[in-house]
């Protein structure tokens, strides 16, 4: 190799590469090819007989230790129970379905607290997804055989305490599939009982209210309700609560726009709404913007001449308040079917609830109060006017069955 070195210089050119190339070039293209496909060091023979002894004499490593397996228990027939671990991650699911609208509509779940609630929502034909009890008794004062594709979890009492936002928790705790209420199987008394009345909830945004008057709507066998959009949302923890059950007793349509509260309420209805406005009263005029009105009931006061105009809240012109008749609540206005637009307590009636009655040939209805007083709580006006409704209901078909029995011989 050394003598070849030394005839290179003597022949003018390399005997490594072809004539012609200079070396710092080959040199640049063995370095770029290198850079490409980087060449493989393979070890020696004797060195890969050394490795294989090594690999032959160690011990082979053990497999993996098997997940430990769920405790499960049996709570009676067909029915199995698993114990929550500490990190369960469903367990986190509670408090986020209770506190947020957004989470229950994207994931269409709803939870659920106490052994009436979930049992009357059993046996509506609610889907429970994941029942958390503290003890097994819980799970048997309960429909088994709705139970059956529910995941149950034992869990501490302690755990169920820190998650409920109440005083005295039942220790039974259900998350289930936001209920479809043209699903629902709803009580066949309940049915049986139920009048040509219904309820339309304007603005309602306080929980308790909401749930109270809903209550107020099934014991005075109201068809349906109805929610429109600005209303808190009928499935939030306070609401059932004060609800004591009517969500799985009668259909709460929510989140309804004025355009489409028509189609869902009978052809030849009659819409009546709640006010404060006393009939014997003197006729002034005044237009009044949306938030001035308290306690349901809109401050609208009648103008002969022309129908005032509504101010929206930034103070455009909006829409024309139409003039309703007005009458005392417990006058005779229960032409079959009926519906009661109660406002919320903030900003009272709104015009389109106004332009619904009008459209309907329906009234406004006072409930008369001394003169220190100027409105009432929305949930106890609800109340007044719904169970004056079933009472005019009832008694005009008593006097219908009346007629039929014993006609009129002229």
């Amino acid at each position: 190799m050394a003598a070849l070195g030394r005839m290179a210089p003597k022949f003018g050119c390399s005997l490594l590469w072809p004539s012609g190339v200079k070396e710092a070039e080959v040199g640049r293209r063995g370095v770029r090819a290198l850079r490409r496909s980087p060449v493989r060091v393979l070890p020696s023979q004797k060195e890969r007989r050394a490795t294989g002894a090594e690999e032959q004499k160690s011990p082979p490593k053990p497999p993996p230790p098997p997940q430990p397996a769920v405790e499960r228990s049996s709570a009676g027939p067909g029915l199995w129970y698993e114990k929550a671990s500490p990190g369960d991650k469903r367990l986190g699911k509670v408090v986020t379905i209770a506190k947020s609208k957004k989470f229950r509509d994207h994931h269409g779940k709803v939870l659920l607290e106490g052994h009436r609630l979930i049992r009357d929502a059993l046996e509506a034909g609610a889907v429970p997804r994941t029942l958390f009890f503290s003890t097994v008794g819980h799970l048997k004062e309960l429909p088994e055989a709705e139970l059956k594709g529910a995941s149950l979890v034992k869990v501490k009492f302690a755990d169920i305490k820190n998650w409920s936002d109440l005083i005295t928790p039942q220790g039974l705790i259900g998350i289930f599939a936001k209920p479809d209420y043209a699903k629902m199987s709803y009580p066949a008394a309940q049915l049986a009982s139920s009048l040509p009345l219904h309820l339309i909830c304007d603005n309602i945004r306080d929980p308790g209210n909401l749930g109270t008057m809903l209550r107020c709507a099934a014991g005075a066998g109201c068809e349906k309700v109805l929610l429109t959009k600005g209303c808190v949302d009928p499935w939030e923890p306070k609401v059932l609560r004060a609800g004591m059950g009517a969500h799985f007793r009668l259909p709460i349509i929510a989140d309804l726009d004025w355009e489409s509260v028509p189609s869902n309420l009978p052809a030849a209805i009659q819409v009546y709404v709640a006010d404060n406005k006393d009939p014997n009263a003197r006729a002034e005029t005044t237009s009044v913007p949306r938030g001035s009105s308290r306690g349901g009931s809109a401050h609208l006061k009648s103008k002969p001449e022309a129908a005032p105009e509504y101010e929206d809240e930034e103070g455009a012109a909006g829409v024309c308040i139409p003039e309703l008749a007005v009458q005392y609540y417990y006058e005779n206005w229960t032409q079959a079917p009926v519906a009661v637009v109660i406002g919320g307590e903030t900003h009272g009636l709104s015009p389109d609830a106004l332009q619904l009655a009008a459209s309907t040939g329906g009234k406004r209805l006072v409930i008369p109060m001394v003169p220190a007083m100027d409105s009432l709580n929305s949930a106890m006006a609800a109340a007044i006017m719904l169970f004056e409704g079933r009472r005019q209901l009832l008694q005009r078909h008593k006097q219908e069955d009346e007629r039929q029995t014993f006609p009129v011989v002229g």
